[in-house]
């Protein structure tokens, strides 16, 4: 089983896990920043915003996996902040990101709609890459299946192997949603010339909604209001 932690430096381990969101981060950033122009932004808006919504996309995702496991949290309370176990939620962060977006399209005079044209392939490149940090993690997976199942699937082998957790071979769930991601990014990029104002970020959120509404019911550690997976529920409003 591959090793959560990829290097370290002196006292701190740094983890597979925030190298896929920063890598995530960095490759969103470029993408916007190339297709800011041709919406009159500038690539320094780009930067400004990113500089303030990242830190507090993360504190969202955060808080709302927290809220939704407090009976877990209520019990741990020193854990909360343990942001490198993982537990963030997309869906957090997404709420978040879209909450500062607005307020800041608003105070630098730009069109709202252009600005969530520009972040929408931007943010699923990001999710794709992202979820890589689940599977160095041991995190985010289905239900079990055999070895066979997923080799029958031309699943490599490297995943298979990490996917044998708790005594068992689990379903892929962060591999179905990276690789979902990123031919709905192939998509929005092809098609965003072709589309009125808008039309990119509502593609967006539903290419993302019914991905995540069929993944999310294969997930073992879905977050849950009553007997229903919260996710499921947004992902059908989107």
């Amino acid at each position: 089983m591959i090793d959560p932690v990829a290097f370290q430096i002196g006292p701190f381990a740094v983890r597979w896990y925030a190298l896929c969101i920063v890598s995530g981060l960095i490759l969103a950033v470029y993408l916007a920043s190339k297709e800011a122009p041709k919406k009159n932004i500038l690539s320094d808006d780009i930067l400004d915003f990113i500089l303030i919504a990242f830190p507090l996309a993360i504190i969202g995702a955060r808080l709302y996996y927290v809220i939704f496991r407090f009976d877990y949290y209520s019990q741990h309370m020193g854990e909360i902040f343990a942001i490198w176990n993982g537990g963030l939620a997309i869906y957090g962060g997404l709420i978040t990101g879209a909450i500062v977006l607005y307020f800041f399209a608003d105070r630098r005079l730009i069109n709202t709609w252009d600005f969530l044209d520009i972040a929408a392939p931007s943010v699923m490149i990001a999710q794709s890459l992202g979820r890589w940090g689940n599977f160095f993690n041991h995190e985010a997976y289905g239900g079990e299946v055999s070895r066979s199942y997923l080799e029958d699937r031309f699943i490599p082998k490297f995943i298979i192997d990490n996917m044998f957790i708790d005594g068992a071979y689990r379903q892929p769930t962060f591999l179905y949603e990276s690789f979902w991601c990123f031919i709905a990014v192939i998509i929005l990029l092809l098609l965003r010339n072709k589309l009125s104002q808008s039309e990119v970020f509502a593609s967006y959120i539903i290419l993302y909604g019914v991905e995540r509404f069929i993944v999310e019911g294969m997930r073992t550690d879905s977050l849950y209001i009553g007997s229903l997976r919260i996710s499921q529920v947004l992902s059908l409003v989107f």
